[in-house]
């Protein structure tokens, strides 16, 4: 029997969406993930069938055609699969849903390229700007459930669409030292973003994780880019992230070497080494 498949990167925020819904229906093995390595150029069959496009996911359904964008892909799979939908019944509530949904864009990019500054000048500014979504993300929640912890009763499409998003944010807590201010511009979206990440469906991912996969993304390099002077993405699936040292939290003094960051073995290095020398200059017998 033919399954829907899913290309996509290992630790990507918008493929965990997919996987928070497979968890919450409890159907994790309806869809087969097929993990590309971000760090080698693209499969030739895989860019056949994107039609030469490389962001990821892409689903391909059971009759083999292709669906892309994440969002579109979630709101797919949540109609076709089997269980109880997501996305809320009522129309209201959808068309709220829908409005808060409309806000990770702009919250997920202000995160990125706030990890991504490699100015220390402009940290300030790039908080400013996540904190003032943040504040927008409280209102709003105010606005439809005050009292409430999650959108509505229960966790749902929206928090699918942005817990994966305040997950892979470890990287700012880590790298920029970011907080939420305590008071009540920020109380109601706080208690939304502990339960999300609290949620049991949740947790494809750590935060030891995030925090060493995405080093290269705190020194600007993103997408599986090299970092100048290093030879290993950090997104490299060998070593595993389980063996490397936790990277060092100052992104603007400091950039680790791939030694450094337990990409590469300085034993097998010096072993290199000491046989291209051997090699150059022989020993006379």
């Amino acid at each position: 029997m033919n399954k829907h498949i899913v290309y996509h990167i290992p630790v990507c925020p918008f493929s965990q969406r997919l996987e928070i819904l497979l968890e919450l229906r409890g159907l994790q093995n309806a869809v087969e993930f097929r993990v590309v390595d971000i760090t080698k150029p693209r499969d030739p069959e895989l860019l056949r069938k994107t039609r030469g496009t490389t962001a990821l996911p892409v689903l391909e359904t059971e009759e083999g055609h292709i669906i892309k964008e994440s969002l579109v892909i979630l709101r797919y799979l949540d109609e076709v699969l089997e269980g109880p939908r997501l996305r809320r019944a009522d129309p209201r509530e959808h068309a709220i849903e829908s409005m808060l949904i409309a806000k990770e864009g702009p919250f997920t990019m202000a995160g990125y390229i706030y990890v991504m500054n490699q100015d220390r000048a402009q940290k300030e500014a790039h908080n400013d700007k996540l904190l003032s979504l943040y504040r927008d993300l409280n209102d709003f929640l105010m606005e439809h459930n005050p009292d409430g912890t999650f959108l509505f009763e229960e966790f749902g499409l929206a928090e699918a669409v942005f817990a994966p998003v305040f997950k892979r944010f470890w990287f700012l807590d880590y790298y920029e030292g970011f907080e939420l201010p305590v008071g009540p511009e920020y109380a109601r979206v706080k208690k939304w973003h502990a339960a999300c990440m609290a949620h049991e469906a949740t947790g494809q991912v750590n935060e030891e994780e995030i925090v060493k996969l995405y080093y290269d993304y705190a020194l600007g390099a993103g997408n599986g880019a090299l970092v100048e002077g290093r030879s290993v993405s950090s997104f490299a699936f060998q070593p595993e992230w389980q063996s490397r040292p936790m990277p060092p939290r100052d992104k603007y003094g400091t950039s680790a070497t791939d030694v450094d960051l337990g990409l590469v073995d300085i034993g097998a290095i010096l072993a290199d080494a000491n046989s291209d020398q051997t090699y150059a200059h022989p020993t006379s017998g």
